[in-house]
């Protein structure tokens, strides 16, 4: 035998890229686990040709690392089919770790086909060194490198499988376990290369030999890891894009939920909306035409909320919702639906095996509600009136079934409060009228039924005119219907939107005819509702209408009750001062009748006050109601706030409002509402008051 050495140098690198190569093998099996279809399919290609070349160049590193006295050629076709065999082992294993399972029988197969496929590299590899004679060799070492083939291949195939998962600390597992596959891949390489023995004799029978090995080796390595890098390189980008689009589809998923949360819910509650009320009396009306079931709808309704709200504001008032709607809760099973529609009421949804289960369920809320609520630093006594309408038997859709509940709690309200009561028929003719008003009332704008009167305001104490107040009016069925009737209907369900909009609208069209006609100083006022205040697109939609008829901002004035301008101050100021600045007034409406901060009243954008008529009706000097008034108009004059007094009706109260102050006067004794065509009528057009006095209002 000839003597031989090692280049160190070419043997550290040729561990370098064994580990280089095993971390890869870990990476693209990670990169393989976690993708599918086409893309899983692609990474596996690629990892299986990163791999396999880079198992093979540490092979072949470690073959030109070998010195002898001779100089060494390579039968190319013999290298490359080394080659494609450590890239067809590399394949495999990346397949077989990629598996959901891998059991110890799979594995032990495993291990011996990628440990038979590294040790038929290494010796196929080891054939194409062109040597005469051929090498020989010692077959203990050659069983000795095929069985740490085998068990390096085992090691390798189980760490990669449960290394390809992503968690907190793989990077540093992956490292560590690369670390070790690379140590037997090169023990493997190493232990094979001792199996070899040269003949004394031996010579090369290259073609062309004399190849340096260090440049070969050179080209090698730098080849290797570039192919390598440029692997974990687009593996690395490709994770990061996978986790970013991880972390996108989570936040979208995370927006979704939330905005169903809000759309399908009541915000203070968190209790299901009337939408998902909907949709669950929807199923509960299908399970029950099964025959599997029956149900009831138990309609609750606060007594003396809105009492709590005026004497401690809409905060405590939200507060004691909230304690209601947990005592509630605390009595219903995960089967039943527990909704707030708006305001002080709320609806059961429940399955029953028989009435009395509906009637038991209410007697305990009715009693549990009764109990006194501590909320902040008050003692806080409310009731609770309930409707009950069962399926079968009292509504043949979800509609009907509902409006029977409500006039069943109607029902209990005009029977004493505190308690619950059964629709019954002989309330169906109100329940009836109900649903007929609303079917007739969604109509209302498209038969053009509903109709603007307009009451005049004065300049006190006897005119001129300064402007109307625009006040609706239905016509149904011959019938003049007053706001009292049907706004209350048209604001539980929603059609006060429109109905609001159509108000609006026409109030601005019949200002631009007066102002048409020549009288250019009135102005018109126009009522805004809870709802339409609460409408996202309420500064838009007023916007709009005037830009539509042409009319000056300054002289539309949008009345905004107390209470609602107080239900969410914050952003009643936002809105308020959005249409001030175009140039709307607003006025505060009903003023002294609910719960107001002065702070806030401070930052409303408001032009003036208006006074509660109730106030008016018995104000005498020296009575309470005057000692208010007088307050108020004080509290406007201080804030820079015209000060309006609604139902005037005496001369009296004409007088006396005058003498504290205020600006201007409105009610009966001043002049009537009346439809733009009475109006046009009127011989003065500044207006001399009208004394007609102790007549209400319709």
């Amino acid at each position: 035998m000839f003597s031989s050495n090692y280049n160190n140098v070419l043997v550290m690198f040729s561990f370098i890229v064994a580990m280089l190569a095993s971390y890869t093998a870990l990476d693209m099996a990670g990169r393989v686990a976690t993708t599918e279809g086409r893309a899983s399919r692609l990474w596996l290609i690629g990892g299986a040709i990163a791999m396999g070349i880079g198992i093979w160049s540490m092979h072949f590193i470690g073959m030109l690392a070998f010195n002898s006295s001779m100089p060494m050629g390579y039968d190319p076709v013999i290298t490359l089919l080394s080659m494609l065999i450590a890239i067809i082992s590399s394949a495999f294993a990346l397949w077989l770790v990629c598996l959901h399972e891998l059991p110890l029988r799979r594995l032990l197969a495993g291990a011996l086909l990628m440990g038979g496929g590294i040790a038929a590299m290494h010796y196929t590899g080891m054939s194409a060194m062109l040597m005469m004679p051929p090498i020989v060799y010692d077959f203990r070492w050659v069983t000795l490198s095929v069985v740490v083939a085998i068990v390096a291949s085992g090691a390798a195939l189980w760490m990669a499988f449960h290394l390809r998962q992503q968690s907190p600390n793989v990077r540093l597992l992956r490292i560590s376990a690369a670390v070790v596959m690379g140590t037997a891949i090169v023990g493997m390489h190493y232990i094979g290369m001792a199996a070899a023995q040269f003949p004394m004799d031996s010579h090369s029978m290259a073609a062309f030999s004399g190849v340096d090995n260090n440049w070969l080796a050179l080209l090698v390595i730098v080849v290797t890891l570039a192919i390598l890098a440029i692997t974990l390189i687009i593996s690395i980008l490709d994770g990061r894009m996978q986790a970013r689009t991880s972390i996108l589809a989570s936040s979208l998923a995370q927006a979704n939920r939330e905005l169903t949360q809000l759309a399908l819910h009541d915000n203070l509650t968190r209790l299901p909306n009337r939408l998902l009320l909907e949709d669950r009396l929807s199923q509960a009306f299908q399970k029950a035409s099964r025959g599997e079931s029956q149900f009831a709808v138990l309609f609750i309704d606060l007594d003396g909320f809105k009492a709590v709200n005026d004497a401690f504001g809409h905060h405590i008032g939200d507060q004691l919702l909230i304690s209601v709607t947990e005592r509630l809760k605390s009595q219903l099973r995960a089967t039943d639906t527990l909704a707030r529609l708006g305001g002080d009421e709320f609806v059961l949804l429940v399955e029953i095996a028989e009435p009395t289960d509906a009637s038991q369920l209410a007697d305990k809320l009715v009693h549990l509600i009764a109990r006194p609520f501590y909320v902040s630093r008050y003692e806080l006594l409310v009731s609770a009136s309930v409707g009950i309408a069962v399926y079968p038997g009292d509504g043949e859709n979800e509609r009907e079934l509902m409006l029977n509940a409500d006039a069943a709690m109607y029902h209990t309200k005009n029977s004493g409060r505190n308690g619950h009561s059964f629709f019954q028929p002989s309330m169906n003719a109100n329940a009836q009228n109900q649903l007929q008003m609303l079917n007739d009332l969604r109509l209302a704008i498209e038969h053009h039924e509903l109709r603007l009167h307009y009451q005049p305001k004065f300049i006190a104490p006897y005119g001129p005119v300064s402007g109307f107040e625009a006040l609706l009016r239905w016509e149904r069925d011959g019938k003049t219907l007053s706001p009292d009737v049907f706004l209350p209907l048209a604001e539980k369900t929603g059609l006060i939107i429109p109905i609001g909009e159509w108000v609006l609208n026409e109030a601005c069209r019949q200002l631009r005819e007066w102002h048409l006609q020549g009288h250019t100083t009135w102005t018109v006022a126009v009522n805004l509702s809870t709802l339409q205040f609460e409408q996202s697109n309420l500064v838009e939609m007023v916007i709009d209408t005037i830009k539509r008829h042409q009319i000056p901002p300054e002289m539309l004035t949008l009345e905004v009750t107390e209470t609602t301008a107080m239900r969410n101050p914050d952003v009643s100021v936002e809105i308020l001062e959005r249409l001030t600045q175009y140039g709307v007034k607003a006025s505060i409406d009903d003023f002294g009748t609910g719960y107001s901060s002065l702070l806030y009243l401070k930052r409303l954008p408001a032009s003036e006050l208006k006074i509660d008529g109730a106030f008016i009706n018995d104000l005498i000097a020296g009575s309470e109601d005057a000692s208010i008034v007088a307050a108020i108009i004080a509290l406007g004059q201080t804030l820079n706030l015209k000060v309006v007094a609604e139902g005037v009706e005496t001369t009296q109260q004409q007088d006396f409002l005058t003498q504290l102050g205020c600006d201007t006067l409105q009610g009966y004794l001043l002049g009537r509402p009346m439809t733009p065509q009475q109006i046009a009528q009127h011989p003065d057009t500044d207006w001399e008051p009208q004394l007609s006095i102790n007549h209400k209002p319709d």
